[in-house]
């Protein structure tokens, strides 16, 4: 029987080490069976498990690999490994893997104490830990900014309903976010982001805005914060606010878009996504006119809203065609990902309203952003606490890799 060997190398990092030990096995033709490496703050952690051939004594192999490494200054440890143990490893590879997000504005060590305990309690195991952020410097560690860590899960949680749930209330207690997702294979191939407008991609509802300007500002806004808390139907609770806005001058159109502001990290998370080759779109109960004005601005590639029916330089208090309520918004989903060639599982939607959980519900990933407690509870995902930036580390990719995207 094969000796199987695990040899786990620590010290100060530096260029040579793996090669000087590769150089020492691959004298005595040692198996290689798994590889993996890990560096901390210049200090370097790799393992190597390798099966020593028959004829050859382990012994030999240990003290050529403890000589060597003398040499760099570096410390092994060696465990034998039985063949029973080596086979629940290698049976174990076909097991469910999930990763699980963390993001703050400042991670600390209460942070990942907690989220730890609530995977473990549901008996997953993390056996891969990344920062996906960048580094922080000294002088900015109070400083609040963007820290997110990456924790890649194996197992089959045993109630993926109370994990969920375990951290949705975990990310409301200690203001932080928590996504949980299937690592499979359209986590890394998504290719279209759709995005509600309103309070989404903005930091307002537009026809709040336009009711300002008609002097019906309160009345509007009672009735769009009950529709956007599910209380109201939307089609009826929309009904409502248009007619109050009946008789304001077409000129005013312009001058609230241009008022308009962009929320925390769209922009940024735009460009970096067209420059991933991302397609995106705007679905939106609210209005076409600033729809394409975003558009004009952020280069969008699809744009479907409301139109505003104006009359001789007036607001009617009434849109044209149909209007895109919870189940329009899907439907178009549905046609632009068709259009593009796309399954639903590589379709991702941003929305903080209740008429936007439809097309949550239906793409592969669905964020619930600054949503409303309802909309936050039935979304797959939410991110309250970050900018919309942030949905680039659900896509697995680091401040590094957006950084060489040069946006």
């Amino acid at each position: 029987m094969k000796d199987i060997l695990l040899i786990t190398v620590s010290g100060q990092d530096k260029p040579g080490v793996t090669s000087a030990i590769a150089d020492v096995l691959s004298r005595y033709a040692v198996t290689m069976l798994d590889i993996g490496q890990a560096v901390i703050h210049d200090q370097l952690n790799l393992g190597i498990l390798v099966a020593i051939p028959l004829r050859t004594q382990t012994s030999s192999v240990t003290d050529e690999v403890l000589a060597c490494l003398k040499t760099l200054g570096m410390q092994a440890r060696f465990s034998s490994i039985s063949e029973q143990r080596y086979q629940r490893w290698v049976e174990q590879q076909g097991k469910r893997r999930h990763i699980v997000t963390l993001l703050a504005r400042k991670i600390d060590a209460c942070h990942l104490a907690a989220v730890t305990r609530v995977t473990s309690e549901q008996g997953l195991n993390i056996d891969k830990i990344v920062r996906m952020s960048g580094r922080i410097k000294l002088d900015e560690s109070d400083r609040l900014g963007r820290a997110c860590v990456e924790f890649s899960a194996r197992g089959t949680p045993h109630s993926a309903t109370q994990l969920r749930s375990s951290l949705l209330e975990l990310a409301g207690q200690q203001n932080i976010d928590i996504a949980y997702q299937e690592d499979d294979i359209y986590r890394r191939n998504r290719k279209l982001v759709v995005f509600d407008m309103d309070s989404t991609l903005i930091d307002a509802e537009v026809i709040d805005e336009l009711a300002k300007e008609a002097g019906v500002g309160k009345q509007v806004a009672a009735i769009t914060e009950a529709a956007m808390q599910g209380e109201i139907d939307f089609n009826d609770s929309f009904a409502q606010r248009l007619a109050l806005l009946e008789g304001l001058s077409e000129d005013v159109l312009q001058s609230v878009a241009e008022r308009l502001r962009l929320n925390e990290g769209a922009e940024h998370l735009i460009k970096s996504l067209k420059q991933l080759g991302f397609k995106t779109a705007i679905i939106s109960g609210g209005f076409t006119f600033f729809g394409r004005y975003l558009q004009s601005i952020l280069d969008v590639d699809y744009v479907y809203a409301n139109e505003l029916d104006v009359v001789n330089g007036f607001v009617t208090g009434r849109v044209q065609g149909e209007i895109i309520n919870g189940m329009r918004k899907a439907e178009l989903l549905c046609e632009i990902a068709a259009k593009e060639g796309l399954l639903l599982e590589q379709v991702i939607a941003v929305g903080d309203g209740a008429n936007d959980l439809p097309m949550l519900a239906i793409a592969g990933l669905g964020i619930a952003f600054r949503a409303k407690p309802l909309v936050r509870a039935s979304a797959k995902q939410a991110l309250s606490n970050v900018g919309l930036d942030g949905i680039l580390y659900l896509l697995g990719y680091s401040d590094k890799d957006i950084a060489t995207l040069g946006v």
